[in-house]
């Protein structure tokens, strides 16, 4: 028999129907929409490197099972931090969304006439988000109990977590970073120090504020001004400001800067992780409790609650509800960290990653049966070993979307060119129609979660890059966003 080109093409069509078929999905969901492929291509990052797929997020309400793309959906990629859906919406359903972390305060010793004669200990259990406004509410309670002097310490136990072998440069060698700091049982302000530089050109030179006080740290108070371009400032001559400044964080015991600060930057707030987090605890409380007013016979360093003695009181977080918003619409990744270890946290022998990882492979096999588990080892992303199918994550998002814990979920992420980290999205067509997580790594970019689109139909969108061109893929992600919008009204 003789085939024409007609024939043969409809063969070569005819074959790839009936191989979508067996894979029991349409023809059309294993093309890739042209805009996303023309932007892939734009990037240089080959199809193979892409993963994707697009599916209604409650299919049994319409009858619509198939996806409408599937693109190597059974690929375990990298997914950056868009794995801390993962960890989110674990502790949504193991915790429950009104779940809080508390951090118990125990008086060892008889307190009178504002003397506590004995130690004070501070029990961290996990609480994500002691920052220093919530630090200063836990010491001005412990003044409510009539202690102004303490005469011996103030022990901090952090027993809660296992301790590990990371240290905060293990990920990329940015120490400094925020992004970096390890998770700790007690985990004060993120270990970090926020130092404001606010211009005087009066004087010709720039204040310095450090919050929080750190005790036994020398920091300096003011740098020179640089003199704009031609004896006048602009915007232009703000520049990197922090290069400018020169700053000198080698020793712990000392925050100095050799440079100057532009006075055209104006007030400016950089957050840096302290150079010795382990001693940050003790200094941070040292320094808030002297700067209240409190004095302290000994010092203070880590220790252990007294077995069998009741707590004076307990500082309670907000909601994990409430939580999971920082975690996802900021990509937190210490408290998404916090909250991966609070999953083992009752379980025998502590908290640890290894427990954790446990934990919640267990709850996925047992909600998404048929699904590979992800592979996890921190549950925040920053990790270059943490792996996920794009078919097990829309199944996850679709199993979230029917559940009681949806509205707290999809409230936690991020809208297109609205807030968080999608707050700049380019995108026009999704703008303030889809909650997102996104996720970055140098070698990988994704995007997952749920588009809305104006006829009411609401769909899962999970697509994942990974390539050395990842960044440059960005663009073809929102444009999967884009296509999902369009292609859900029809």
């Amino acid at each position: 028999m003789l085939l024409t080109p007609f024939s043969t093409c409809f063969c070569r069509r005819l074959a790839a129907g009936l191989l979508a078929l067996l894979a029991g999905l349409p023809a059309s969901a294993q093309t890739l929409p042209p805009e996303v492929d023309a932007l892939l291509a734009r990037a240089k990052v080959p199809r193979e490197a892409f993963a994707a797929m697009v599916v209604d997020a409650a299919p049994a309400l319409n009858g619509k099972t198939a996806p409408l793309l599937s693109h190597r959906a059974g690929s375990a990629m990298n997914p950056a931090s868009v794995m801390k859906l993962v960890t989110t919406y674990a502790g949504l359903e193991l915790l429950g969304p009104a779940y809080t972390w508390t951090t118990p305060v125990y008086a060892d010793g008889p307190i009178a006439d504002g003397v506590l004669t004995g130690n004070l200990v501070i029990q961290g259990k996990g609480d994500p988000k002691l920052v220093m406004e919530r630090l200063w509410l836990l010491l001005r309670r412990v003044q409510g109990l009539g202690i102004r002097t303490i005469t011996g310490d103030i022990l901090l136990d952090r027993s809660a977590f296992a301790a590990t072998a990371h240290n905060p440069g293990d990920f990329d060698g940015e120490a400094l970073r925020p992004y970096n700091v390890q998770p700790d049982a007690l985990l004060v302000n993120f270990k970090s120090v926020v130092m404001t530089f606010v211009p005087n050109p009066g004087n010709g030179s720039a204040s310095i504020s450090y919050d929080p006080p750190l005790a036994g740290v020398q920091m300096q108070a003011s740098v020179p001004l640089a003199a704009g371009s031609n004896g006048r400032a602009t915007l232009a001559d703000c520049g990197d400001y922090r290069a400018q400044l020169k700053a000198d964080f080698a020793d712990p015991l000392r925050m100095a800067f050799a440079g100057s600060y532009p006075v055209a930057c104006g007030e400016k707030a950089w957050s840096v992780a302290y150079p010795d987090p382990a001693s940050y605890g003790q200094r941070a409380i040292a320094g808030l409790w002297q700067e209240m007013g409190g004095k302290l016979g000994g010092r203070v360093q880590d220790g252990s609650a007294p077995p069998g003695l009741k707590p004076a009181f307990e500082l309670e977080s907000a909601t994990l509800a409430e939580v999971i918003r920082d975690i996802n619409k900021f990509s937190n990744n210490v408290m998404a960290q916090q909250l991966f270890l609070t999953l083992s946290l009752q379980r025998p022998g502590g908290a640890s990653h290894e427990a954790s990882r446990e934990a919640v492979r267990g709850w996925w096999q047992a909600r998404f049966a048929g699904q590979d588990p992800p592979v996890l080892d921190n549950g925040s992303g920053l990790s270059r070993g943490e792996r996920v199918t794009p078919q097990g994550l829309a199944r996850m998002l679709q199993t979230a979307y029917v559940s009681g814990a949806m509205p707290e979920l999809m409230a936690s992420l991020p809208i297109t060119g609205v807030d968080g980290t999608l707050r700049r999205s380019r995108s026009l067509v999704s703008q303030g129609w889809a909650h997102l997580k996104s996720g970055t790594l140098r070698d990988a970019t994704a995007l997952a979660g749920y588009v809305h689109t104006p006829s009411g139909r609401r769909l899962v969108v999970v697509g994942i890059v990974n390539h050395p061109n990842a960044a440059a893929a960005r663009p073809a992600l929102e444009a999967l966003v884009d296509w999902a919008v369009k292609e859900g009204m029809r």
